[in-house]
């Protein structure tokens, strides 16, 4: 039985009107003239075949019509109009005094389950939600209610990921390397855990909290035989995960994140230097040199390959942003003297000198494909890092000689969080969308949807 398609035939040209007649498109419904159009917009008016419902399903005996009663359904929109079906349906009693089973309505078999709107409607709905439509758009294009568009959705995912309604589905594909991270879920520091399948990008489990009872809650979903054959788990310097990982699988190797330590190194190294020098020079009356180190923090951070390309894009005119005349917008375009920037920075202060050479060593280090050439290249870096006897960058190599091993076995597997940071930035977009989406079991199963997708 094809619900999905309305008609408007010719079978049924009203005469003398030159009117076409719409058809629902529904097998089972037996349309009564044409449909009323009010501000609704089309309502289609009839009535279900009685034939069928003759006979008790309890006792077997003969049922007698008692009386009827009408239902109005939503149904697909036609042609941009939003359409209703008003439908009348019998009520059947059975003529056995001693069967319990008294009266029964008759079914209405395009109805979805549990909606007041048709079946059409409700695939039609689902397909529009497979498109990664918003709650609020689908509302619109359905007229239903943003709940009842919701409510829909969330069952749906519901069979899609679960298997009775409440117990996740067991990953389908052995993961061979895995990734976790924590999203900040609502305002007031609620946090959630998201792990992923490293290689595919699959979200495979959702919870709430960022301790070591999510690892364990994913590792019994899972079980033991698929946790035995993961090799590494890439992760931020969280040791809440690293010990539930290891208490349980010490085999399995952790892998930190190597943008997390570049970022130590900027936040806590870099940035706190060149503060702690502009505030030493500002104090000893040398105001021009203290005036060079402001807005310095970008070229101390780049890479000098970053800043010879931004000096060339500046030669060659590239443009950062257009000229409009709507708003008075100006033409910007790349600035150049990056590099030249960066070497005077370098010359009058020695520690900035380390920074740029810690810099190119971390860059090293991490090229590096064998494990034990890492890690001699990370001594060395610490080695470094203490004899400027600085206070930042004494942290910084306490920092690294703390984690050493789980920095150095990047050289063995190459994974980082980075494929999972982007996903937190897609959390946060799709979060913001649905205006935080207080239902949290919902939002989850978005998710897990959507990076499937993406994936």
């Amino acid at each position: 039985m094809n619900y999905t398609e309305l008609s408007v035939t010719t079978q049924d040209v009203m005469p003398n009107k030159g009117v076409l007649s719409f058809n629902s498109g529904l097998t089972d419904f037996i349309q009564v003239g044409e449909p009323i159009q009010n501000e609704g917009g089309l309502t289609f008016v009839g009535k279900l075949d009685e034939r069928g419902d003759t006979f008790c399903p309890n006792c077997s005996r003969k049922l007698v019509k008692n009386g009827s009663l009408e239902s109005t359904l939503k149904h697909v929109a036609i042609g941009g109009v939003h359409t209703n079906i008003r439908v009348s349906y019998a009520r059947f009693r059975c003529l056995n005094i001693d069967c319990q089973f008294n009266t029964r309505s008759q079914s209405i078999p395009f109805k979805a389950d549990g909606y007041r709107i048709t079946k059409p409607l409700k695939e039609y709905t689902e397909k529009l939600l497979s498109y990664g439509l918003t709650l609020k758009a689908v509302a619109w294009l359905t007229g239903l209610d943003k709940m009842t568009v919701k409510s829909i959705h969330k069952s749906l995912l519901l069979s899609k990921f679960t298997t009775d309604g409440k117990t996740l589905i067991k990953p389908e594909r052995q993961a061979k390397y895995l990734a976790i991270d924590e999203f900040k879920l609502h305002d007031g520091h609620k946090y959630a855990t998201a792990i992923i399948d490293w290689e595919t990008g699959y979200i495979l489990y959702l919870a709430h909290g960022k301790k070591k009872a999510v690892v364990f809650e994913f590792m019994d979903h899972v079980g033991d035989e698929w946790m035995s054959k993961v090799e590494a788990v890439a992760c931020d310097m969280n040791s809440d995960f690293e010990e539930a990982f290891k208490g349980r699988y010490p085999k399995l190797d952790i892998v930190y994140d190597r943008f997390h330590i570049i970022k130590n190194f900027n936040d806590k190294v870099v940035s706190e230097i060149r503060k702690d020098e502009q505030r030493r020079l500002a104090e000893e009356g040398s105001p021009e040199a203290a005036k060079l180190l402001k807005n310095s923090r970008y070229i101390l951070m780049s890479k000098r390959s970053t800043l010879v390309q931004k000096d060339e894009d500046a030669r060659q005119g590239k443009l950062v942003s257009t000229a409009g005349e709507i708003f008075n917008t100006p033409e910007i375009k790349a600035y150049g003297g990056n590099e030249a920037w960066y070497d005077e920075l370098l010359e009058e202060n020695k520690l900035f000198f380390t920074i740029d050479l810690v810099k190119d060593l971390l860059d090293q280090a991490y090229n590096s494909h064998d494990e034990v050439e890492m890690c001699v290249r990370l001594e060395g870096i610490i080695d470094i890092c203490k004899a400027t006897e600085n206070s930042h960058f004494i942290w910084f190599a306490r920092l690294l000689n703390n984690h050493l091993r789980g920095i150095y076995t990047f050289a063995k597997y190459g994974i980082s969080t980075g494929k999972l940071e982007g996903i937190n930035n897609k959390i946060k977009t799709e979060r913001r969308k649905g205006y935080g989406y207080p239902d949290d079991e919902y939002f989850f199963l978005r998710l897990m949807e959507i990076y499937r997708k993406a994936s």
